[in-house]
């Protein structure tokens, strides 16, 4: 039984010591490889995602992030070869038009699309209230907007940077040629890496009987009584009960990720999932426990 109230954790990875397992992730510190400045993302994660594929004894045939938001995890996995095939999926259709693009065969347009931009507030904003007629177009102003807008939400009622690092308003967040060298780093990656734009419980339905499926999942934290996630992302509202009876069906390995609510523990635990609560930091830099969840 887990009890939330208590600081520290057994950790699922019995070979940590206890430094390992009380540190709390720089994020500086992890491979930058995606384009988002994402809301939830899991970069603080992906050392303890590293960890838990390393003790499964063999490399996945086939890693699967569903929910992939900013796709850190997905992208790591592909970019260490930690399995062998690596396909992320979202249902947003603007970030959805950011990976099409970038692997597809648009990622070197939006790489330069991306450097000749000639950033003002004006300019955002013309270009944001323009139709994208291509998915080239969507994809370039949906990086535009996450990288001015605070946060980087995307979600209707977001608002652009006012001060920012450093009083730089919405340049503090637009950094033309990391964002261009981080997608020109993905492109050697296409023949390994499948994106797909749709649902994902539905995707995960599908695939259950597949024993050499490995899953992440990092769906959006709206649990009962809890309520971050409508704020964050456009597409929020999931079935979470649904999704926890999908794990339980499972024939290959999964790990979930939740904030710490009493409602996930209820789920979790009426399934005889494993949880371990993990320290993070939030965006306003305050420690906090999210948990993760697993089938053993």
């Amino acid at each position: 039984m887990l009890n939330l109230n208590v600081p520290v954790q057994e950790s699922l990875f019995k070979e940590h010591t206890p430094a390992d397992r009380w540190r709390i992730v720089n994020v500086a510190s992890v491979k930058q490889l995606s384009p988002f400045r994402y809301p939830g993302g899991k970069t603080w994660l992906v050392p303890e995602v590293k960890r838990w594929l390393s003790q499964q004894g063999r490399k996945p045939g086939h890693f699967v992030e569903l929910f992939a938001g900013g796709g850190i995890v997905g992208l790591t996995v592909a970019a260490e070869g930690l399995a062998h095939h690596v396909t992320m999926m979202e249902l947003d259709p603007d970030v959805a038009a950011v990976w099409h693009t970038i692997f597809g065969d648009g990622a070197e347009w939006l790489a330069r699309q991306i450097l000749s931009f000639d950033l003002t507030y004006e300019r955002v904003q013309e270009t944001l209230s323009r139709p994208a007629e291509t998915t080239r177009e969507k994809a370039f102003q949906t990086l535009l907007k996450n990288r001015t807008y605070h946060g980087g939400i995307l979600a209707p009622g977001s608002a652009p940077i006012k001060s920012g690092e450093n009083g730089k308003g919405i340049t503090s967040r637009w950094y033309p040629a990391t964002l261009a060298r981080r997608i020109r780093n993905l492109m050697p990656l296409r023949d390994h890496v499948t994106f797909m734009e749709g649902d994902a419980l539905e995707y995960l339905k599908d695939h259950l009987e597949n024993p050499a499926i490995t899953f992440f999942i990092d769906p959006p934290y709206t649990a009962p009584g809890k309520s971050a996630g409508k704020r964050l992302y456009h597409f929020f509202d999931i079935d979470h009960d649904r999704l926890f009876d999908l794990c339980k069906s499972a024939a290959g390995d999964f790990m979930m990720t939740y904030d710490a609510a009493e409602s996930v523990r209820d789920m979790a635990e009426s399934r005889g999932f494993t949880l371990t609560k993990v320290p993070m930091k939030n965006t306003h830099h305050a420690e906090m426990y999210e948990l993760l969840i697993t089938p053993f």
